[in-house]
């Protein structure tokens, strides 16, 4: 889609905002060279030959060799180092020096770069809706809204974690990455509004998980920086740590010459495309851990042979070990979402606080997309209102007639309209369940993602109650500080939500009508997928794959549940957690942890 001169010139100065704004927060505080602070860290093309086992030619072996460095895999390598030698491998690059990743007013840059080299890796569910996973070090905590929040003790007993050292790991975290927000007036009204509608207590600022209104924490601090889980690793060893960006790992290597078979190594590409080998040590408590995330873990394992038999041949990819559940009874909480249009500008603020009901929905808000009355009836690239959630969406997505359609449907509401921000609604616990299969055997593209939103009655019952609190909440008092919105408003509001929220699903005439309808016809993600590696199915509860020695997956695939309001919280914790576990099992509970 071409745009004209005063697009140019208005993406330009967006652009040059940013990098204003960058200079402003990088003199904040000490922010030493990241390479100074991660020595470990280094390409993937200097690693050499002699970094292979002395079994097949080499000199270097690992205690461990973790896949992804991610939520999870960052806080896990960072743990294992302290006694024992580590590869963790990236397939990404980091993000300390990328500044679409580092600063939140950057926050949706990140996501509608659809190149090679973006943090984040666009798909698209064969459901019609848009997603994204993490490319870079870091993980999603690169790339997500930096929200903060623990799960429930109700999910530390159910996952069967020990709640002791679970409540020993969060803190580990927090301590080094999560800050207090900066709370803006916005959200207040957002947090008021909660409260008055009947969403009680207001619980204030806390990390726990209670029913209520409450503000979380956050990985972005009050220069709007963020912190990344990539930080954690500076809390290893790095005399015993081994970082490399760039690698991407095609399969890991069985040893099948026993009664089951054993993970000995993996096989990586190199920035440059060239393949190398890593290995694990002979000795028995060697493992590799696959940290890839929901969408990489399963489909690592089917690219390795790891996986329903018939799927597997399908690729010509012989069969290590047959499962059938791996990528199958996948889940994603749904999200919904309404535009609030206000009446004065609002700072950027990305989630910081959320209702948690018992009704099993989470609401939540977002801010800061504003424009000048001037720009009411024109677009002006990414940093467009009239393109709302589009700012997402790759550029050649962005069509002239979504945009025409959506300035159509606007055209009689004030210019204050277009001051505004987010509610979201999410689906706490879904009985959908999808699947993820291959799509080919190169590990660098997408598989085949299906979540089924709404196949389950239950959820879409959950959605339509969701639905009807956020048009309570943007009628409530607080809110008319900063709008007026009456029924008739609200109704205006769907039918603007229904053009502004983006996916690939056909839209109905009834939509506004039928909240139903709504429901179905806007979901959109919030990138809280998970399942694939279930505990009891494809690992048992000490994270080990069911029936292969020296293998675990930990991370959120391995959930059934996503935890909590936003998931980030506790994959980090649980790659400490496990690190811990596995150093206590080996070392015993001396071990200085």
């Amino acid at each position: 889609m071409a745009l004209n001169n005063n697009h140019h010139l208005s993406l330009s100065i967006f652009l040059l905002s940013s990098f204003l704004a960058t200079l402003i927060t990088s003199c904040q505080g000490d922010h030493r060279l990241w390479k100074d602070r991660y020595p470990f860290i280094r390409r993937a093309s200097l690693f050499s030959s002699s970094k292979s086992s002395p079994s097949y030619g080499g000199e270097k072996e690992y205690d461990y060799i973790v896949v992804g460095g991610g939520t999870a895999g960052c806080p896990l390598a960072a743990t294992l180092s302290q006694n024992y030698s580590v590869l963790l491998l990236e397939r990404g690059g980091v993000p300390f020096a990328n500044l679409n990743v580092s600063l939140l007013s950057n926050f949706h840059i990140t996501l509608a770069d659809t190149s090679p080299t973006s943090a984040s890796q666009f798909f698209v569910s064969t459901d019609g809706v848009f997603n994204a996973r993490a490319r870079v070090l870091g993980g999603g905590t690169s790339i997500n809204a930096g929200f903060y929040t623990r799960a429930s003790t109700r999910y530390v007993k159910q996952a069967g974690w020990d709640a002791k050292l679970v409540n020993e790991s969060y803190p580990w975290v927090e301590k080094q990455i999560v800050h207090e927000p900066v709370f803006e007036p916005w959200q207040r009204a957002v947090q008021d509004g909660l409260v008055e509608i009947g969403i009680a207590p207001n619980n204030g600022f806390t990390y726990d998980h209670l029913y209520g209104t409450k503000i979380g924490g956050t990985i972005f601090d009050k220069y709007g920086r963020r912190h990344t889980a990539a930080e954690l690793l500076a809390s290893g060893n790095a005399d015993n740590l081994d970082v490399l960006i760039h690698a991407r790992v095609q399969k890991i290597i069985f040893d099948t010459t026993g009664l089951n078979p054993r993970a000995v190594g993996v096989r990586f590409k190199d920035e440059n495309g060239a393949e190398h080998v890593a290995y694990i040590s002979k000795s028995k408590r060697s493992e590799i851990i696959v940290t890839c995330g929901a969408i990489g873990s399963p489909q690592l394992l089917l690219l390795s042979g790891i996986g329903p038999k018939a799927d597997l041949e399908k690729l010509n990819i012989s069969v290590v070990h047959e499962n059938k559940f791996v990528g199958k009874h996948m889940s994603d909480n749904p999200l919904n979402s309404i535009f609030v249009p206000l009446n004065r500008s609002v700072k950027q603020s990305l989630i910081q606080t959320v209702g948690i009901t018992k009704k099993g929905v989470y609401v939540e808000a977002s801010s800061g997309f504003s424009q000048s009355p001037n720009s009411i009836h024109c677009h002006h690239g990414v940093a467009s209102a009239e393109i709302g959630q589009l700012s997402t969406i790759p550029p050649k997505r962005r069509t002239q007639e979504a945009i025409e359609a959506f300035k159509r449907n606007k055209k009689d509401l004030p210019h204050e309209a277009f001051h505004g921000g987010f509610i979201l609604e999410k689906i706490a616990y879904p009985k959908s369940k999808g699947q993820l299969v291959l799509n080919n055997t190169n590990a660098d593209d997408n598989p085949i993602v299906t979540f089924n939103y709404f196949s389950h009655p239950r959820d879409l019952r959950q959605c339509v109650r969701g639905i009807r609190i956020v048009k309570k909440l943007v009628r409530s008092k607080p809110f008319l500080n900063f709008t007026k919105c009456d029924k008739q408003t609200v109704d205006k509001l769907l039918n603007m939500s229904v053009t502004a929220n983006i996916n690939m699903i056909p839209r109905h005439a009834n939509d506004a009508k039928s909240l139903k309808q709504f429901c179905k016809d806007t979901v959109i993600s919030i990138w809280h997928y998970h399942g694939g590696c279930h505990v009891g199915r494809v690992v048992n509860t000490n994270y080990e794959v069911i029936g292969v020695h020296r293998l675990r997956v930990i991370d959120g695939s391995t959930f059934h549940e996503s935890p909590g309001t936003n998931p980030q919280a506790t994959v980090m914790m649980l790659g400490r957690y496990m690190g811990v576990k596995i150093l206590r099992n080996r070392l015993g509970r001396s071990v200085g942890l």
